[in-house]
């Protein structure tokens, strides 16, 4: 067959197990790790005891923040763009690791959760550290 406009002989983006494109970031490691560290927050939260909200939601905007903006980063032209992004998306992550220790004080996380969480966290911000 040849080629037309607004047909593509073959993919631009790998395609995932699913059959679905991937987007650059989602090859990404840090991303992955973000990824895993978000459905472990979300976990958290939904075990969360009545009348801790508002540590959910903190937790939950801070997790949600790194995953978008490490997608946002590498989406960038520029180098300096993407290096701000990542630097956010730090940030957050060190944001996420202040939450779990007020809600591990608190009582409200068990040290197991707490723990897997801070391991993830610490690749999060060593790769995002490396990035910009």
């Amino acid at each position: 067959s040849s080629w037309r406009p607004g047909r593509r002989t073959q993919p631009l983006q790998p395609r995932s197990e699913k059959g679905a494109f991937m987007l650059s970031f989602q090859r990404l490691d840090v991303y992955q790790r973000a990824i895993e560290f978000l459905a472990l927050a979300y976990d958290a939260v939904g075990d969360l005891p009545r009348g801790n909200a508002d540590r959910a939601d903190q937790l939950t905007r801070a997790a949600e923040s790194v995953v978008r903006n490490i997608a946002e980063g590498a989406g960038r032209w520029s180098e300096a763009d993407s290096a701000g992004r990542y630097k956010i998306a730090r940030g957050e992550a060190m944001e996420c690791a202040a939450s779990l220790a007020v809600m591990r004080v608190r009582k409200v996380i068990s040290d197991a959760r707490y723990a897997r969480g801070i391991q993830l966290l610490e690749g999060v911000v060593a790769m995002l550290t490396k990035m910009f």
